[in-house]
């Protein structure tokens, strides 16, 4: 993808044209990871303008229909054991594409499908990575018939080295360069989702399908001299991250230490995720819904969960309890890793002309689950209406979704100096970055590197990256916490793609955790 995208902006292309045509070819060489029904959201920056404009193009739910979940509970692509399984959404992923071209694009469409043609019709070599990801989520396309044939064409998955080509998702793609966008949104391969929809009985008609991203202004939030823009609501990741960053801010966090050497660091770090995830639960689609984002991302209040977290701290050592509850091997570490869902691309861009792009393009919320159309395999959306689901949609109204995404650039006196973003955990990683880099000064680079924490849980059990010390497990047991070893480096949680301006000059770097690159000319 990297060199795709260098490609497209040496021949005259914009940051917008590169990460379309990246992510057409990404959806076609990481179908572990993203499809052509997925979601596509970003933040694009342009010189002539000086504004940040935020695109939202997340698989949309059909109003007044139903819920179509046409995998049984348990069978649904991280979906837990007993839940309804993942649901029917229109796709988001080409209409985005549309959009960015439309409004920031200069080369011509078919140019920018053209390498995802090629790559569906000579294949490309699996990597150990890919398969790894695949093996763990295929019994999601084996419930299918279409999933079946897709991803194990020869009765097992495509192995590491092997060559994997599509034949039907080439000609899919060359009716995508051929005939444009609407050959998803209102062609042939958009006849033929409908008709696979209406087969299985979710009656959609093909109007549903041609619908209008949104483009607007980006929530922007301040932290000292720096202006931080993300996504507006519907989507949580700009209050998260200020209330986040705003209770640290308050504890001065930095004086304490880093938040992975210093267990009252990491303990107020795990706190302050914590509370913005639940706090985060009341935002959802402004059309249906009042919202409360500056409500919650008033400084006075975080000032208020600050001294409540400083006023909580317990006064005696805990760790006897800890071993009590959990045993005395847990004070070495020793219990389960958890497993958090993936399944995302981040793809960043800075022209020879000075625009920004920040895009990611995802499998999830798109599609009819388990299915495959024209080569395009399908994943659907895990959405429900709990207050701390990740994605929650509602089934009246404008059919929008709520979800937590990690589209961010920084600006500091008016000048973009950071445009960074990353699949995975993206609600709780997203700001562990922002500190990295806002509180403690590091570049994103360093920033990417430093172990990951998840939320502190109900029952006081921190999920945090294997690469602390035993000093660091130790304290946060004198603290009441249990320490949860995640890998050393755990896909799951993120994959930072950035780049930033420094004394003049554009650096690029990609986060060790997943497949990626940085490159430059």
């Amino acid at each position: 993808m990297t060199e795709t995208m260098l490609y497209v902006m040496r021949s005259g292309g914009t940051a917008a044209d590169a990460v379309v045509a990246g992510s057409i070819i990404q959806a076609v060489i990481q179908q572990d990871m993203t499809n052509h029904t997925g979601t596509v959201t970003g933040l694009f920056y342009s010189s002539q303008t000086g504004e940040i404009t935020e695109l939202n193009s997340m698989g949309r739910i059909v109003p007044g229909l139903p819920a179509h979940r046409p995998v049984p509970g348990g069978k649904g692509l991280y979906s837990p054991v007993g839940s309804s399984g993942p649901m029917s959404v229109l796709p988001g992923f080409i209409p985005g594409m549309k959009a960015i071209h439309e409004k920031f694009g200069t080369k011509n469409w078919s140019d920018l499908v053209a390498p995802a043609v090629k790559a569906a019709s000579e294949g490309h070599f699996v990597t150990s990575f890919e398969h790894l990801v695949m093996a763990q989520t295929v019994d999601f396309f084996l419930y299918t018939d279409s999933g079946r044939k897709h991803f194990t064409p020869n009765g097992h998955l495509p192995q590491v080295g092997e060559v994997w080509a599509s034949p039907e998702l080439a000609e899919t793609m060359a009716g995508l360069a051929s005939e444009g966008p609407d050959y998803f949104i209102t062609g042939k391969w958009a006849e033929q989702f409908v008709a696979r929809a209406n087969e299985l009985g979710w009656l959609i008609t093909l109007d549903h399908l041609d619908w209008t991203p949104r483009w607007s202004e980006p929530t922007t939030w301040t932290l000292g001299d720096y202006e931080i823009s993300q996504l507006s609501a519907p989507d949580r990741q700009a209050v998260y991250c200020a209330i986040v960053l705003g209770v640290l801010d308050a504890l001065d966090l930095p004086s304490i230490g880093h938040f992975t050497e210093v267990a009252l660091a990491g303990y107020y770090m795990a706190h302050a995720l914590r509370l913005a995830h639940l706090e985060t639960g009341f935002i959802n689609d402004p059309s249906l819904f009042e919202d409360p984002s500056s409500l919650l991302m008033d400084p006075e209040f975080h000032q208020f969960l600050a001294k409540k977290l400083r006023g909580s701290l317990p006064k005696i050592d805990l760790s006897q309890h800890v071993e009590l509850t959990h045993g005395k091997n847990a004070l070495q570490a020793a219990s389960g890793a958890s497993k958090q869902p993936a399944g995302s691309c981040e793809l960043t861009a800075v022209d020879a002309e000075g625009n920004w792009a920040q895009m990611m393009n995802t499998l999830q919320s798109g599609g009819i689950p388990g299915e495959v159309v024209g080569g395009v395999p399908m994943v659907g959306s895990h959405q429900t209406n709990a207050l701390t689901s990740g994605i929650s949609g509602w089934l009246a109204g404008s059919g929008g979704m709520r979800a937590v995404l990690s589209n961010t650039m920084i600006r500091r006196n008016g000048e973009v100096k950071i445009s960074l973003g990353s699949p995975g955990n993206v609600h709780c990683t997203v700001p562990q970055v922002l500190a990295n880099l806002l509180l403690y000064g590091k570049n994103p680079d360093q920033a990417s590197e430093l172990p990951r924490m998840l939320p502190l849980t109900d029952n006081y059990i921190l999920s945090v990256e294997s690469r602390v010390s035993q000093k660091y497990i130790s304290e946060l047991a004198q603290l009441g916490v249990l320490a949860n070893p995640l890998p050393t480096y755990d896909y799951h949680m993120g994959s930072y793609q950035a780049a930033w301006r420094e004394n003049g000059v554009l650096h690029a770097s990609t986060d060790p955790r997943r497949e990626g690159s940085a490159g430059g000319y």
